[in-house]
């Protein structure tokens, strides 16, 4: 099991976590994937709750599909969380779930419909690639627009920059997030994902 999550978004998100030692939530209805958001609108209905929050994170080392689809272009951000003391801030939360998607298949879904509790968890199969972990809320009455829940700057490990960001700008965030109260120790990189010189080098002969 990997020793850490990790949260795509952009630059603006992370400014105000590290500010607010907090996570926001937020209802899935907007989600692309239309499939999953349908299940989790499906759980409200069934389950009778009126309020709907999640936040997903990824549960596997950094990849090119994750910073693609979750966080593309140069204003894109990786928070990595320590997972140990993630899941204890998590565990203070009231209400809150907090486990791994499962992806099933048509054929799957056919042979054992699922439960009601089951239905904020599941995604297509074809979506397996996410290794998606998931932060799940409801509540009976009627909410805010986001859900916020407490998270110290301590659990995070390091700050991962996008990979399209220019290299000269990088280091201007990464002055820029060091600067913020309590950031000082702050751990910042810059992803060579995309153009790793070690990677370069092996091409004439790893010289």
């Amino acid at each position: 099991m990997e020793s850490f999550l990790r949260r795509y978004t952009e630059l603006p998100y992370v400014i105000e976590f590290l500010h607010t030692e907090q996570l926001a939530l937020l209802n899935p209805a907007s989600w692309d994937d239309r499939n999953d958001s349908f299940y989790i609108e499906e759980y409200a209905r069934r389950a009778g709750v009126r309020s709907v929050y999640a936040l997903c994170l990824a549960d596997g080392a950094e990849t090119y599909h994750h910073w693609r689809v979750f966080s593309h272009g140069s204003g894109g951000v990786c928070i990595q969380f320590r997972r140990e003391q993630f899941l204890a801030a998590v565990a203070q939360a009231p209400g809150l779930r907090a486990q791994a998607v499962q992806y099933r298949t048509l054929n799957e879904l056919q042979a054992a419909a699922p439960t009601l509790d089951e239905l904020p968890y599941l995604k297509r199969h074809a979506f397996q690639d996410e290794s998606e972990f998931r932060l799940f809320h409801a509540s009976p009455q009627a909410g805010p627009p986001v859900h916020r829940i407490a998270m110290p700057r301590s659990t995070v490990d390091r700050i991962i920059l996008s990979p399209w960001l220019p290299r000269t700008v990088a280091q201007h965030v990464k002055q820029t997030l060091k600067s913020l109260p309590g950031c000082s120790r702050l751990k910042v990189y810059h992803s060579t994902l995309v153009e790793n010189q070690n990677w370069k080098k092996f091409a004439h002969g790893g010289a």
